[in-house]
């Protein structure tokens, strides 16, 4: 018997993978933005059985055990609400969200690497403040000179976001696929067109 043999015994529908759940806060609120806070179904299920969600909207499609039949959840709500964090981690994530995926020398988008402003081997250290998203071209073009030995400029000045402001950064990247049944809950608190 090739492989492990506990995943011949255990059954994962294809079509099952593709109903994720929207996490909302007690508030209703989506706990993240971007990355958008989803659980598998199978969490979804599990949380409202140990009654920590309400579920708020289902999908038609049902799963079944020996004893019981349910609707796959579309939207949760948290019962507990969970203080959001205040300070944002640096990561490489992070960072390319605050720069909104985007070169901070040109703009371009796409290929994205981060670039010391003040160079590593300047004194530059790794922080907010001190390191940008920048795309491979920019950055071998600036290499280890400072801005102006480069003749470069920034789009914005680097510094340390706030959490709010990685939330609002997140609504501006929506996530490949958007259920229906999530629309009402997601980017409610944004202002309305005129």
């Amino acid at each position: 018997m090739d492989g492990d043999f506990r995943t011949s015994f255990v059954r994962d529908p294809a079509a099952l993978r593709h109903y994720p759940a929207l996490v909302l806060n007690a508030d209703y609120r989506p706990l993240s933005y971007y990355p958008l806070s989803l659980w598998p179904w199978q969490e979804a299920i599990k949380a409202a059985f140990l009654d920590r969600v309400t579920i708020v909207a289902e999908y038609d499609h049902v799963v079944r055990s020996q004893r019981a039949e349910f609707r796959i959840p579309s939207v949760v709500v948290l019962k507990d609400f969970v203080r959001p964090q205040k300070r944002v981690a640096f990561t490489r994530f992070n960072l390319f969200l605050r720069d909104q995926f985007c070169c901070q020398y040109c703009g371009a988008k796409g290929d994205l690497t981060f670039d010391h402003v003040l160079p590593r081997s300047r004194g530059g250290i790794t922080s907010w403040e001190n390191v940008v998203a920048a795309c491979s071209p920019c950055n071998l073009r600036k290499g280890s000179k400072t801005l102006k030995q480069a003749g470069m400029r920034l789009h914005r000045i680097p510094r340390q976001p706030s959490a709010e402001e990685m939330q609002n950064a997140g609504r501006k990247f929506p996530p490949n696929h958007l259920h229906d049944s999530w629309l009402d809950y997601l980017y409610w608190d944004a202002e309305l067109d005129a």
